[in-house]
C-alpha cells in the first residue's frame, strides 16, 4: 500500500481554482464541477461525524490516472487520528447497537436512496480518481448501492433460536449479537462497492466502522459517508481516516476496542492483517486475490464464449480479483475460440473514461503498468506469442493495449500470479481432467468461469474447481444476494447475501434454569 506524494502544510490544492483548472483539461474541470456544486467532494477525513484535517498538516495528492493530474489533496492520517476515530465508533456502539432494527433499517434505506439520487456525480467521482469507464462506474454505483438497499433489509432479519432443553426445567436461547467496532480496509479497484458491502453489514447488525479507503481513491468513500450523515446514520458510527497506511493498520490491529478486521487487497497484505490480529484475536475476513481460471469446453457455444470471456477478463482494465487471470481453450475449439476473441478485443476502445465510448481506462498507476509488461515480457521470453497489443496504448500514462498472448504454459507468471490487468493468455488443453487440472493448480481459489452447453458437465466441473465462486456461461457474477469469498489463499469468510450478515455477529447461548413453578 504505497504512498502517494505528499506535501507537508501546503496550501490546499483547490484554494485556488484559476490556477488549478491551467492543469486540467475541460472534461475533467467540468466533471469536477459538478461534482463540487453537488457538495459532495469532501477533501477532510471525517471522525465523530466532524470533518478533519491530519494533525500534523500532512497531505496527499489524489491523481486521475488517465491524466496524471491532481484532482485534490486529503490528509495523511496516522496513529493518532485513527485511535480517535476508534474511540469515537467505540463510544457510538453503545447507542447504535441498542437502536431497533427496524430503526438502523430506516437509515440505510435513506443512505440507499441518496446515493442513487446521487449516482452520477458519485460515477463521475470514480472515474476521475479510479480511471473507469463512466458506464463501469454508472455500475459500480448501482452494485454499491444494492448491498445497502439489501442490508437494510436483512437488518430486520438477525433470528436467533430456541434450543429444546435436555431438563424440564430449563429454556435454552441463542442470540446474534454484534461483533463491535469494526475496522475496514478497502481497495481502489471498486472504491464504492467494496465499501458499501463491508459497511452495509455491519451497520445493519448494530456496528460501528472506521474505513481505511485506498490513499488513490479517497474521495468516492469521503462522499459516500458525507451522504451516510446526510441519511441519519449518526455520527461517530462510521468513520473514515487515509493516509498513512502502516500506522492506519497497525492502530487498528493494536487496539482492543476494536473486535473485527475485514479486508479486500493483496494476499500478502491479508495475511500480514490476519497475523496482527492474532495478538488481540480479532474476528477476521478476507477477501484477497485471485488467479481465475475461464475453461471454455469444445461444447461451448462460441459467441456464449467469447462474450462472458471478454467481460471476465477487461471489466476495469483487468484490475479486478475475479478477472479471468487465465482462459483454458480445449484444443478442438481452440484455434476458432481465439480468432473470435481477438476479433472482439479490437473493437474495445481504449481512452479516458469520461469519453463516450470508451471500454477500457487506464491502469491505476506506473508500478501496474511495469507489472503488466514484466508478466507479458516473462511470457514472451519461455515461448508465448503475443497475437494482440502486449505494449503500452500510443495515448501514454498508464494506458496499456488490449492484449491476447497464446500459447502460454504453467512456467509462465501469465498462468501462475495473478496480472491485474488487461492481459488474456491463452492456454490450451486437452481433456476435462487437465482442464480442472490446470485450474486448480494455484493457491488461489476465488473466482472461476465455465462454459460448456452439457449440463452434466457443468455440474462435475462446478464441483471439482477449488474456488468460492464458479460462474457456468456467464462472465459477470457478482452480486448482493449472493455469497462472495474465496477458499485457499483468497481469502476468509464472505460478503454480501444473507451469508455476509454472519461476519459481524456473534452467537451468544443463554442457559436459563429453576424454572419450575415454586
Amino acid at each position: 500500500m504505497a504512498m502517494r506524494r505528499v506535501a507537508f502544510h501546503g496550501r490546499h490544492l483547490l484554494s485556488s481554482p484559476h490556477l488549478f483548472r491551467r492543469h486540467m483539461s475541460t472534461e475533467p474541470m467540468a466533471a469536477l464541477d459538478r461534482i463540487r456544486n453537488s457538495g459532495l467532494l469532501k477533501t477532510q477525513g471525517l471522525v465523530g461525524g466532524k470533518w478533519i484535517d491530519s494533525y500534523d498538516g500532512k497531505k496527499i495528492e489524489v491523481q486521475n490516472p488517465a491524466t496524471g493530474d491532481v484532482i485534490a489533496s486529503v490528509p495523511c492520517m496516522g496513529t493518532k487520528e485513527t485511535t480517535d476515530a476508534i474511540s469515537s465508533a467505540y463510544s457510538t456502539y453503545s447507542s447504535w447497537s441498542k437502536l431497533t432494527a427496524a430503526e438502523r433499517s430506516k437509515a440505510l434505506r435513506n443512505w440507499y436512496d441518496l446515493i442513487i439520487k446521487h449516482k452520477d456525480e458519485l460515477a463521475l467521482l470514480i472515474t476521475l480518481e479510479q480511471g473507469k469507464p463512466i458506464k463501469e462506474a454508472l455500475g459500480e454505483v448501482s452494485y454499491g448501492a444494492s448491498f445497502i438497499e439489501f442490508f437494510s433489509e436483512e437488518a430486520k432479519r438477525i433470528y436467533g433460536d430456541i434450543i429444546p432443553a435436555p431438563l424440564s426445567d430449563r429454556r435454552l436461547l441463542v442470540l446474534k449479537q454484534p461483533v463491535g467496532v469494526v475496522g475496514a480496509i478497502t481497495p481502489w479497484n471498486f472504491p464504492l462497492a467494496m465499501i458499501t458491502r463491508k459497511v452495509g453489514p455491519a451497520l445493519a447488525c448494530g456496528c460501528t466502522v472506521v474505513v481505511k479507503p485506498s490513499e488513490y481513491t479517497p474521495l468516492t468513500a469521503l462522499a459516500a459517508a458525507d451522504l451516510a450523515l446526510q441519511a441519519g446514520i449518526p455520527p461517530g458510527a462510521l468513520n473514515i481516516v487515509m493516509g498513512n497506511a502502516p500506522e492506519i493498520g497497525d492502530a487498528l490491529l493494536k487496539s482492543t476496542q476494536v473486535r473485527k478486521i475485514t479486508f479486500t487487497g493483496s494476499t500478502a497484505v491479508g495475511k500480514k492483517l490476519m497475523e496482527g490480529s492474532a495478538s488481540t484475536v480479532k474476528k477476521v475476513s478476507l477477501e484477497l486475490g485471485g488467479n481465475a481460471p475461464c475453461i471454455v469446453f469444445d461444447d461451448a457455444d462460441i459467441d456464449v464464449a467469447v462474450k462472458g470471456s471478454l467481460a471476465a477478463k477487461f471489466r476495469n482494465s483487468g484490475q479486478t480479483c475475479v478477472c479471468a487471470n487465465r482462459i483454458l481453450v480445449q484444443e478442438g475449439i481452440y484455434e476458432e475460440f481465439a480468432k473470435a476473441f481477438v476479433k472482439a478485443v479490437q473493437g474495445m476502445q481504449v481512452g479516458n473514461g469520461l469519453v463516450e465510448g470508451t471500454s477500457q481506462g487506464p491502469l491505476i498507476n506506473e508500478a501496474a503498468v511495469q507489472k503488466v509488461e514484466t508478466f507479458v515480457n516473462d511470457a514472451t521470453s519461455k515461448g508465448a506469442n503475443v497475437i494482440l497489443g502486449g505494449r503500452r496504448h500510443s495515448l501514454g500514462k498508464t494506458f496499456y493495449e488490449p492484449t491476447v498472448v497464446s500459447n502460454v504454459n504453467r512456467d509462465m507468471l501469465l498462468f501462475k500470479d495473478e496480472v491485474f490487468g488487461p492481459v488474456a493468455p491463452l492456454v490450451p488443453f486437452k481433456t476435462e481432467e487437465d482442464a480442472i487440472s490446470m485450474a486448480n493448480d494455484t493457491n488461489a481459489g476465488l473466482a472461476a468461469y465455465v462454459f460448456t452447453k452439457s449440463i452434466p458437465r457443468s455440474w462435475r466441473v462446478s464441483e471439482a474447481l477449488e474456488y468460492g465462486l464458479v460462474g457456468v456461461n456467464e462472465g459477470i457474477i457478482s452480486t448482493e444476494v449472493a455469497p462472495f469469498g474465496g477458499v485457499k489463499q483468497s481469502g476468509l469468510g464472505r460478503e454480501g447475501s444473507k451469508y455476509g450478515m454472519d461476519e459481524y455477529l456473534e452467537v451468544k447461548y443463554v442457559c436459563m434454569g429453576n424454572l419450575k413453578e415454586t
